[in-house]
């Protein structure tokens, strides 16, 4: 019987709730990580849904390109273990944007990163506007394709962490 009431009341007995992650926070740190606003090509596509309840996360949150075509931020916190995934805008846009590289096009390939940069001359596999994820491939003839983003005409990139 003892028991019994002990469960009753841990029962009976509300959750302490714990403090809440500032979804805020997160849509502003998306912004930052992918460097568009919400709803501007390349930026979130939308804000993250206010309805979630994330326990608040004690360290600084981890943010990452998840896939190879980059068009989502995975938002991760190290301390509780959440993630988000946060589904970015299409960077190609309507009739109004003008393609700046078109499939079939010369363009050169350049990777960055931290302290280095290589380029390689590559093939245009789809047409885009500055700022779109377009696939290419290098001119070597088992070269696979790839997703970069077309920087300028004749240019496409691809920035390493």
């Amino acid at each position: 019987m003892k028991r019994f009431a002990m469960l009753a009341t841990a029962l009976a007995t509300p959750a302490i709730a714990a403090p809440l992650a500032d979804l805020a926070a997160i849509d502003r740190s998306v912004t930052l990580f992918a460097g568009a606003e919400i709803g501007q090509p390349g930026g979130a596509a939308l804000p993250v849904d206010r309805r979630l309840r994330l326990e608040a996360c004690a360290a600084p949150l981890a943010l990452a390109w998840y896939g190879v075509r980059r068009d989502t931020v995975l938002v991760h916190c190290p301390t509780t273990g959440w993630r988000v995934f946060v589904p970015l805008q299409s960077s190609t846009a309507g009739p109004q944007s003008a393609a700046a590289v078109a499939r079939g096009d010369a363009v050169s390939v350049t990777i960055h990163g931290p302290g280095f940069a290589v380029s390689q001359p590559g093939e245009a596999l789809e047409a885009g506007p500055i700022g779109a994820w377009i696939k290419v491939r290098g001119v070597a003839s088992n070269a696979a394709p790839l997703r970069a983003q077309v920087i300028r005409p004749g240019l496409v990139g691809i920035e390493l962490p």
